[in-house]
């Protein structure tokens, strides 16, 4: 029984700084959420569309090779 009531306490204590914790924390305005989003979206694209252009050119030079 002291063992439960050892980890209860643990949790709570847990939840109270966790609490304390979020209320410092600066949250983004949904302008600012909106800006950041959409940057990380096109860098996203970006790089999956570079990705995309090596691999093809890779898998073609490779297919050169191998015959």
């Amino acid at each position: 029984m002291e063992k439960i009531k050892l980890i209860m306490s643990k949790i709570r204590r847990f939840l109270r700084e966790a609490k304390v914790e979020l209320n410092k924390v600066t949250w983004p305005t949904p302008k600012e959420a909106l800006a950041s989003t959409s940057v990380v979206i096109v860098v996203v694209i970006i790089v999956s569309l570079f990705l995309g252009v090596v691999d093809f050119g890779l898998t073609k030079i490779i297919r050169l090779v191998l015959g």
